[in-house]
């Protein structure tokens, strides 16, 4: 039982530092004491506490996982939980070595991220824009439609996470420069470019709302609602992007809020940008993470190599 206890202490003492100092969420804190109180359990089933696991026993604990079909990724990312707690153990003198430390995690095949061509997002737009002027439309419908059509052209401007576009302030319709502040992941800000067209659609989206319903105009957000947070969920504009999604010939499956982020990162490298500047837009820290997109600079540089090298003269 004492054993078991100061597992435990050892994981709050671990999320307590994620939470100080990298700024991380409920939902990442709650994902990695979900991990590592299995980690722990196991080890706990074996006599051991993480200040006494060796690498053998790490791997033998994978090796259970993936006896019960754990899927690669998730075996990964238990893996990465179980590195990152090993390394606050050595960094706070808790022990001298990092058991985790010469594991490779589970090989897998890396995806190719969905996304949606130029001219499907172009028609998915349109089709937001429709009938936004029909006074005809019962106000809650009107509401609806001019809020679906600001957060799709503000997503497809900026790139944002769903996390960060809902929970935008109110104040961003108001700012005139082209470039809005975004405080991401860990509390890192960076700089997101807002369109004339974006800031045209949350400008309507604005003005009906606070003209049709001041009450709730009157919050912090620029997307209300009626929620635990006071603005508009991750899961409500899932929904209405899927319903977008539909009336555009979208198939569900292949949109979400998270597509359009891959459009807008693969549509810019596809048009020339580059891939250190697609890192800062999209907030990502490491640039491995941006480089899944290079697929779509390795296509550009086929066509390039085929329609201008002087050995290709047909």
């Amino acid at each position: 039982m004492q054993a078991r206890n100061g597992s435990h202490r050892l994981i709050e003492a671990f999320l307590d530092m994620i939470a100080a100092e990298r700024g991380a969420s409920k939902n990442t804190i709650l994902a990695y004491s979900r991990d590592l109180a299995d980690y722990v359990a196991a080890l706990g089933r074996a006599g051991k506490t993480p200040l006494e696991a060796e690498s053998g026993d790490i791997r033998a604990y994978l090796g259970q996982l993936q006896a019960h079909g754990l899927k690669p990724a998730s075996s990964g990312r238990k893996l990465s939980s179980i590195r990152q707690l090993h390394r606050f153990l050595v960094a706070d003198g808790r022990r001298a070595d990092d058991p985790a430390a010469i594991l490779e995690g589970p090989r897998r095949g890396r995806g190719l991220p969905k996304i949606l061509s130029i001219a499907e997002v172009d028609h998915l737009l349109a089709v937001a824009r429709e009938g936004l002027q029909d006074s005809s439309r019962p106000d809650g419908e009107r509401l609806r439609a001019l809020r679906v059509a600001g957060l799709l052209e503000l997503l497809y401007a900026t790139g944002l996470r769903v996390s960060e576009l809902v929970s935008l302030p109110k104040s961003v319709t108001r700012c005139k420069d082209p470039l809005i502040t975004i405080r991401g992941k860990g509390g890192r800000e960076r700089l997101a470019p807002l369109s004339a067209l974006a800031r045209q659609a949350l400008i309507a989206y604005r003005a009906f709302l606070e003209q049709r319903y001041p009450g709730a105009a009157q919050g912090p957000w620029l997307f209300p609602a009626d929620s635990e947070t006071g603005h508009l969920t991750r899961q409500a504009f899932a929904r209405d992007l899927k319903t977008c999604g539909a009336a555009a010939g979208i198939a569900s499956a292949r949109i979400s809020p998270h597509v359009l982020r891959h459009a807008f990162a693969s549509h810019l490298l596809q048009n020339g940008a580059d891939l250190r500047v697609v890192q800062e837009l999209l907030g990502h820290a490491d640039i491995s993470t941006t480089q899944i997109y290079t697929h779509v600079l390795d296509e550009r540089m086929k066509a390039m190599v085929r329609d201008l090298h002087p050995l290709n003269d047909e």
